[in-house]
C-alpha cells in the first residue's frame, strides 16, 4: 500500500465494481465472441440475405454506427449502459427492414442474452473474504457505471446498498423517474452519503479508474483507494489518498 494522503475517519466503504472487485477484460472479450454468434445466428433466420451476401459480423464495429445514432440523438443516454444497448440494437434492426414490432422484440431478447453473460463468471474468493471481513466493521456499498448483476455474481449480500448509472428502474419503452449520471459526475456519491447519513469526507471510495473513480470521488469530497491491479482504468488526473497493489491490502484498515 503507498500512502499520499492521511486517511481521516472511515465511516464507510464504496467499491466500484468492474476491474476492482475481478478482472473484467476476459469477461468482455468472451462477451464480445458469444455475442457476435447470436447475432449471426439470429439475422440468418431474420435475414438471410444479409449473412448470404457477405462476411459479415456483428460484432461492436457492426454496431458502432447505430450507436452513434442514439448518442446523437439522446446525449444523455450515454449515463445508461442498459438502455443505450436496447436502443442500439433496436436502430440496427430497424436498420434492416425489420418491422418496430420485431426490432423491439429482438433487441430486447439481445440485451437479455448480454445481461446473462455479463454476470456468467466467478468472483474470486479473496474479494469475497475481503469483503465479509470490511463489512463486519464498516457498512459497504457498490457504485458501478456497468450492469452486472451482483446477485448472480453471489457478492449482493456484502453491500447495504448497490447504485448502478442510469435511469432508475429502466424498462424498455417507459419513462423513468430520474437519472444517475455515470461517475466522475457526483451523482451516486452523493446519494451514498445521503443514505448512510455520513458526510463525504467519511466515505472511502476504492477504484480502478483514476477518472471515474478517484477524481469523482475527490470532486464529491470522498477519501480515495485507487486500485490499478488490471490495468484498465484511465490514468490518475488528481492524487489518491492511497494506491493499492491488490484489493486485500484494504485488509490493513481492520487493524
Amino acid at each position: 500500500m503507498q500512502i499520499y494522503r492521511r486517511l481521516t475517519q472511515i465511516k464507510a466503504i464504496s467499491f466500484d465494481l468492474d476491474d476492482t472487485l475481478y478482472n473484467n477484460r476476459p469477461v468482455m472479450q468472451v462477451i464480445e465472441t458469444k455475442m457476435n454468434a447470436y447475432f449471426t445466428e439470429k439475422f440468418a433466420i431474420l435475414l438471410p440475405t444479409l449473412i448470404l451476401k457477405s462476411d459479415q459480423t456483428f460484432n461492436s464495429n457492426f454496431w458502432a454506427p447505430y450507436r452513434a445514432q442514439v448518442v446523437q440523438a439522446q446525449p444523455v443516454i450515454t449515463h445508461d449502459v442498459v438502455k443505450i444497448r436496447f436502443e442500439t440494437y433496436r436502430l440496427g434492426f430497424l436498420a434492416h427492414n425489420l418491422s418496430e414490432e420485431v426490432a423491439v422484440q429482438e433487441a430486447q431478447a439481445g440485451l437479455d442474452y448480454f445481461i446473462e453473460l455479463r454476470s456468467d463468471f466467478s468472483v474470486p474468493q479473496v474479494t469475497h473474504d475481503l469483503l465479509e471481513s470490511l463489512g463486519r466493521v464498516f457498512p459497504i456499498v457498490s457504485i458501478s457505471n456497468g450492469n452486472v448483476n451482483t446477485k448472480t455474481l453471489g457478492i449482493d449480500h456484502y453491500f447495504q446498498h448497490i447504485y448502478h448509472a442510469g435511469y432508475q428502474d429502466y424498462r424498455a419503452n417507459k419513462e423513468c423517474e430520474y437519472l444517475l449520471k455515470q461517475k466522475p459526475a457526483t451523482d451516486m456519491f452523493d446519494l451514498v452519503c445521503k443514505q448512510l447519513a455520513i458526510q463525504p469526507s467519511e466515505l472511502l471510495h476504492v477504484g480502478d479508474c483514476g477518472l471515474a473513480d478517484i477524481y469523482g470521488a475527490l470532486n464529491a469530497g470522498c477519501q480515495t483507494a485507487y486500485l490499478p491491479q488490471y490495468g484498465i482504468g484511465k490514468q490518475l488526473k488528481q492524487i489518491p489518498h492511497i494506491e493499492l497493489g491488490r484489493v486485500e491490502e484494504l485488509k490493513a484498515l481492520l487493524s
